[in-house]
């Protein structure tokens, strides 16, 4: 009998809980007004579609949409294409040219004409390709299912000093030689400009790349482009909404605490060159500021012993969070970084087949920072996706994906036990060789919990954006601008730790072993945030 159980795209996906009306902007911005003005261009969200394909029935293939319910006025700028593995949840901008016939030329123009770039073979499917006038960049393809090529007035091109480059984003379908990925901006950070317009394309699986090159992605080139980011009512409106809550291993020793927790119990400042280190004060006023980081000074636990293991097992009562808002995607999004302070994080474990065997000290150090990165979209204030970090990287995950409790829209986050890797479901998470059983644990499970929007818990530290806007600033504290590390440099004799703890595996499983856990415990070290490469970049994906 043929299954005919509903692929999971076949529902649309809406957050557990409406969105609330946000404040107003004091300042007459545009966060969430449903349209931004990309300095004459302007373009709206469409995440309605109407199915012209769909491929593989078993829910590994994907579905392929046109824009449906653009509004008048609008013009299409490519279509749509998602994994049948997850609830439609996307969107593609449209655009029209408000510009008044300033610059070079209309911002919008019709393709010349397409090229076919592959059939399906049952024929139901055909994907075309726009050949743009000189002086504009195709965004995206069309689908359709009829052989015969798409009107010139589908889809439209964009001038090209209105795009950017764009790179692969995620392969949504491979198969018999061609795959379709999703694009995004190649350049993207606080201060670039590339906007995320949600297209795709199609081509021969060895060439996808070369064919993302030859599209583009819109470019906000507003004078003032960060006009549609929220103000700090709006962010504070943001996190009520969607504050994650952190669930902490139920065999954690080393929980959170707030920075001021950490300074009052007697953090240490010390030296290049000095034996006498300097207690910090409680709001880190006597820690050098800026400069990077030159090795010249250093946080540790106090020097007693009873008062050092207290501090490394935390303070959860009191813990806070700590949240840089900045601009991301062309400013058509608000990414909220929110930042957890362990002062130490745990000696790491590894699994070899069913054994698990302690690492040592090998991940022990001082002045852990961990964050989980919230993406909204500035149309609509929606949740867009959320990023956890795992040691040096890190992975996205979409909004349809998360885990949601108590029936509102705030996300779950999962804090792996000792070495505070951030997932989004409970489980073991294997980094290595999977297949061969090989790797470093990270066992994340439901023990206590941090409500990061609870009274008190959740401190927005920096948002430069709203510098000289004319809303409220966000003054950001002495120990932000401490570019110093948080705890000693800590060195691993990585072989020989691996040779003392797990001298009973075989010679070349231990090696094995060695070069993963060179791997993993490589990266910035215990740095503040603002020294992490993603405070002023997006942030970085595990390969």
């Amino acid at each position: 009998m043929a299954n005919t159980a509903a692929l999971p795209i076949e529902t649309a996906f809406s957050l557990p809980a409406p969105l609330p009306l946000w404040p107003s902007s004091v300042s007459d911005g545009g966060f969430a007004k449903g349209s931004i003005d990309l300095g004459g261009l302007e373009v709206r969200q469409v995440t309605t579609f109407a199915k012209v394909w769909s491929t593989g029935q078993d829910g590994a293939g994907a579905t392929f949409f046109k824009p449906s319910q653009v509004p008048a006025g609008f013009c299409t700028l490519g279509h749509y294409a998602q994994p049948n593995d997850r609830p439609l949840f996307g969107h593609v901008l449209v655009a029209r040219d408000v510009s008044g016939g300033a610059g070079t030329g209309a911002l919008l123009a019709p393709p010349l004409d397409y090229t076919l770039v592959w059939s399906s073979q049952d024929g139901a499917a055909h994907f075309w390709l726009p050949t743009p006038p000189d002086g504009y960049k195709a965004i995206g393809v069309a689908v359709t299912a009829s052989p015969d090529k798409p009107p010139l007035d589908d889809v439209r091109c964009v001038r090209a000093d209105f795009t950017d480059a764009c790179e692969v984003e995620e392969t949504v379908w491979d198969k018999d030689g061609f795959s379709a990925v999703a694009l995004r901006p190649a350049v993207r950070g606080v201060d670039a400009r590339g906007v995320h317009t949600g297209t795709f394309v199609l081509a021969k699986s060895d060439a996808t790349a070369a064919s993302a090159s030859a599209l583009a992605c819109l470019k906000n080139n507003g004078a003032v482009y960060t006009s549609c980011m929220p103000d700090l009512p709006q962010v504070n409106a943001l996190l009520a909404a969607y504050a994650p809550q952190l669930f902490l291993h139920p065999d954690e020793p080393y929980l959170p605490s707030s920075v001021t927790w950490f300074f009052q119990n007697g953090a240490l400042l010390y030296q290049k060159g000095s034996q006498t280190p300097t207690p910090v004060t409680a709001d880190g006023s006597n820690l050098p500021q800026g400069g990077g980081n030159d090795g010249g000074y250093w946080l540790d636990l106090p020097v007693d012993n009873s008062k050092k293991e207290r501090v490394k097992k935390g303070d959860l009562a009191g813990a806070k969070v700590y949240v840089q808002a900045k601009p991301m995607l062309g400013a058509t999004a608000t990414d909220l970084a929110v930042w957890f302070f362990y002062p130490f994080n745990g000696p790491a474990r590894a699994k070899v087949g069913p054994l698990t065997i302690p690492l040592g000290k090998i991940g022990e150090h001082v002045g852990d920072w961990e964050h989980v990165t919230l993406r909204v979209s500035n149309f609509s204030g929606e949740l867009l996706r959320m990023y956890f970090s795992q040691h040096s990287a890190g992975a996205w995950v979409e909004a349809s994906q998360l885990e949601y409790l108590d029936g509102g829209n705030r996300p779950s986050a999962y804090s792996s036990l000792h070495g505070h890797a951030l997932y989004p479901k409970p489980g073991l998470v294997l980094q290595g060789d999977a297949k061969l059983g090989v790797g470093i644990r990270n066992d994340c499970d439901r023990g206590s919990r941090l409500d990061t929007g609870g009274a008190g818990r959740c401190e927005v530290v920096s948002a430069e954006y709203l510098r000289g806007g004319g809303g409220a600033a966000v003054a950001e504290p002495a120990w932000l601008l401490f570019d110093r590390e948080w705890g000693p440099r800590e060195e691993y004799d990585i072989g020989r730790e691996i040779n003392r703890v797990a001298k009973l595996l075989p010679r070349s499983t231990r090696e094995r072993l060695r070069k993963l856990v060179e791997s993993v415990f490589v990266g910035e070290g215990p740095t503040g945030p603002r020294m992490k490469g993603s405070w002023r970049n997006d942030e970085r994906e595990a390969k």
